[in-house]
């Protein structure tokens, strides 16, 4: 599709009609394309996976677009709270668990150089 071109947009009661039509006829991908104007097989393709896979209704959510985006929601203030603690007692802990470390490594060279 050229720039400058919209795509275009297909009511919810038309992807559902040509889908159901085609099933209900057996008529292949490429006839709907024919008896419904439609220049892209890959969209009747797509319309009939929702169909099959979300009924009718899964033709009317709107599918264009970047998914998501924005900011995330805002937390409560008790729980960014809660999370702040628990950070704040994980990185404790951390330190806590590095220094046992380095004390027992130190104590293992001590032993080793005690048996020289």
């Amino acid at each position: 599709m050229s720039k400058g071109i919209p795509k275009k947009h297909y009511v919810p009661e038309f992807k559902q009609m040509v889908v159901e039509t085609m099933r209900e006829e057996h008529i292949s991908v490429r006839e709907a394309m024919q008896r419904f104007k439609i220049n892209d097989h890959k969209i009747i393709e797509r319309w009939e996976r929702i169909y099959l896979e979300e009924g009718p209704e899964g033709l009317a959510v709107e599918r264009r677009g970047r998914k998501g985006g924005g900011r995330p929601a805002k937390l409560s203030k008790e729980v960014e709270e809660d999370l702040i603690a628990e950070n704040q007692r994980l990185r404790a802990e951390v330190d806590y668990l590095k220094n046992l470390q380095a004390l027992v490594l130190e104590e293992e060279r001590r032993q080793r150089g005690k048996r020289r």
